[in-house]
């Protein structure tokens, strides 16, 4: 049995788009999923009565309390101990669900999952990874806004656990990893940037390409890039409104009936983040994975896909071998 748990509060739209999100996907898993909703119970059940429900797929598990966006993290997760993300970071931790997904506070997950789930042996710090849409493939982009400043030491780690999520979950065999630069030369970039490409280039463990400018991102032919959290965010955030401009372009400059056409079908598929769920925080001890707070249900249900894939493929356990093995990333 797969058990997931999702934040029942978390998001603008909370309960209701969580809620629609996991209904969704319980009538596409198998019966071995169940999915575990964390929240205030008789809201999370009024938004649950609208619905037919899978029989026995559908968990409520109570929380009294929530999380707003605007509090600060750390010491919410601390003075809110009946919290949806606090308790549901707790749950996954005691092994009553395998996996956590949350569209609320950010930092609070990310300090909630450090702090309750602890980090793998040889991570020094924990990633977001972002999946970008390419012309052929997704990218996988980390850190993308974890951590602002990181050292040689923690990118060459970001590279290890993006290498395993690549492999395990997006099905890459032998993944490619680039580092995110201003040129593609050995001696470009500040120094941080320059000892990371020194340390990936001597790692027998890795399949390093070199150093990548922005513009290689999207062509589709990497597996992962590296980067620190503050560029891999504005990246994040730059694409994201790229996308949404191209598509609204599209929208208004394209004959009604040309928008219908499967092949634009598939174009606005590409274009649209909900495809591809959340984001993985990687590193930590544990399946733990961010949303949009602004996640339609599409995103949530692709979410918990996303979980259920990662529980599978035990991608925690592997990504603890490997950061485990590589001494000198420890």
């Amino acid at each position: 049995m797969i058990r997931i748990g999702l934040d029942a509060m978390g998001g603008d739209r909370a309960p209701v788009v969580p809620v629609t999100g996991a209904v969704e996907a319980a009538r596409e898993l198998p019966e071995s999923c169940e999915i575990h909703l964390v929240g205030r119970r008789a809201e999370v059940e009024e938004a649950l009565a609208r619905f037919e429900l899978p029989e026995g797929r559908i968990r409520v598990i109570d929380a009294s309390e929530t999380i707003g966006m605007g509090e600060k993290p750390l010491q919410a997760i601390r003075g809110k101990r009946h919290s949806s993300i606090r308790v549901g970071l707790e749950r996954l931790k005691s092994g009553e669900t395998d996996a956590f997904i949350s569209a609320g506070n950010t930092g609070a997950v990310m300090a909630g999952s450090a702090l309750l789930l602890g980090l793998h042996q040889g991570v020094e710090r924990p990633a977001i990874g972002a999946l970008f849409p390419t012309a052929t493939k997704p990218v996988l982009v980390l850190d993308a806004g974890a951590n602002i400043d990181c050292k040689p030491r923690e990118l060459r780690g970001f590279a290890h656990i993006g290498a395993v999520y690549a492999r395990d979950v997006l099905g890459r065999h032998n993944p490619s990893v680039g580092l995110l630069n201003i040129g593609e030369e050995e001696e470009k970039g500040n120094d941080a940037v320059r000892e990371t490409y020194a340390l990936l280039k001597g790692d027998q463990l890795l399949n390093f390409v070199g150093n990548v400018e922005g513009s290689d991102v999207l062509h589709g032919e990497l597996d992962v890039v590296v980067c620190d959290g503050f560029v891999g965010n504005v990246l994040l955030k730059f694409y994201e409104t790229v996308a949404h401009l191209f598509a609204g372009f599209l929208e208004r400059e394209i004959e009604p009936e040309l928008l219908q056409s499967p092949g634009m079908g598939r174009v606005f598929k590409i274009l649209d983040y909900s495809e591809y769920g959340g984001a993985p925080l990687l590193g930590v001890k544990g399946v733990a994975i961010i949303c949009h707070g602004s996640s339609p249900a599409r995103a949530i249900k692709n979410a918990i896909f996303v979980a259920v894939q990662a529980v599978k493929v035990h991608l925690t356990q592997h990504i603890a071998a490997e950061m485990a093995g590589d001494g000198e990333a420890a």
